[in-house]
């Protein structure tokens, strides 16, 4: 895989490979349907060491769900999605009626892009008190639900997994949800596309910051992992963008040109440390995010939240989770 092009979405980097090799990729399961208009489901399924090595992912599940129709805001299709990622969420999980499970909102409040976590714990309908204090007002279709936002490595000088570990141990839940950012390699996937995994996740991965994973074998559960592209490489547009330019010459009289003979000879590594120059000298990997990016986080972490909340609880309509959280 090339090393200049970043992402956290499974679905990306295997597109990626696939382009590389120009056939299926060895190691990994991959299935695409589309149950509504505008809303496209494809699910990963890495089955072996040689898949890990393929698309540079852990063997496990990974769901993504392109809903593009988000930024137009509807309700009936907000509302389909959400029963969408309820079901793919319901796919990766084996609960019984008195499960707990901790819903951990990663990422750094502060930071509009970072905040999808700690936003997504806002909106989620939190039980485990009630089963403890209030059992007799329990309505039977819930299951306990506790949730958390430690916030980031800066803010508290604790890692993050240190944190979830503690709550964990005390706590135990039969289920972590981990909630974070992520990093796409396409703009028109900014807030408009979830990803679905059992596989855990690394805490500020999106931007680079990699730290003590939220794994089974980190925390001693399973842990189901769910984010949202918030941000894209600068350094990743810029190579598309040099890629689009070289392949417009390729089309033309390029015996000719000289830039494309040029440009032509030049290897991945050149490549990069010409892109290097330009957009990571001095300032280091500049991420970029749109400008309407509160909107965006804002409305995937009301998705999220209800695709969880009608996941986890066993029967609750989003009627019943609207009147429960006003």
């Amino acid at each position: 895989m090339r090393r200049s092009i970043r992402t956290d979405l499974a679905m990306e980097a295997r597109e990626m490979a696939q382009q590389q090799n120009q056939m299926e990729i060895p190691g990994v399961i991959t299935e695409t349907v589309t149950p509504d208009e505008d809303i496209t489901i494809t699910r990963v399924e890495v089955v072996s060491l040689i898949g890990e090595e393929n698309i540079g992912k852990p063997r496990g599940n990974y769901i993504t769900l392109e809903v593009p129709g988000i930024s137009d805001r509807d309700a009936i299709y907000e509302e389909q999605v959400k029963q969408h990622l309820a079901n793919e969420i319901r796919r990766l999980v084996q609960l019984n009626d008195n499960s707990v499970i901790l819903v951990i909102g990663l990422g750094n409040w502060n930071v509009t892009p970072d905040a999808v976590g700690p936003k997504v714990v806002e909106k989620v309908l939190i039980t485990r008190h009630i089963f403890e204090y209030l059992p007799d007002q329990v309505d039977e279709r819930m299951r306990q639900i506790c949730a958390a936002a430690p916030g980031v490595l800066g803010i508290t000088g604790i890692e993050t997994g240190e944190i979830v570990k503690g709550i964990v141990d005390r706590v135990k839940p039969d289920l972590v949800i981990a909630i974070d950012a992520l990093a796409s390699r396409k703009t028109n996937r900014i807030g408009s596309t979830i990803q679905v995994a059992d596989t855990g996740i690394n805490p500020g991965s999106g931007v680079g910051n990699k730290r003590m994973g939220l794994t089974k074998e980190t925390l001693g559960v399973p842990t189901l992992a769910i984010g949202v592209p918030t941000v894209v490489y600068a350094h990743t547009i810029g190579r598309d963008a040099l890629e689009m330019l070289i392949n417009e010459f390729s089309e033309q009289d390029h015996e000719n040109n000289e830039f494309y003979r040029m440009m032509n000879t030049l290897d991945e590594e050149h490549l990069d440390r010409l892109l290097g120059e330009v957009l990571t000298e001095g300032l280091g990997d500049l991420v970029v995010t749109p400008k309407e990016v509160d909107i965006l986080i804002d409305d995937a972490a009301g998705i999220i939240a209800d695709g969880i909340n009608l996941a986890i609880h066993n029967g609750l309509s989003l009627d019943d989770v609207n009147r429960y959280l006003h």
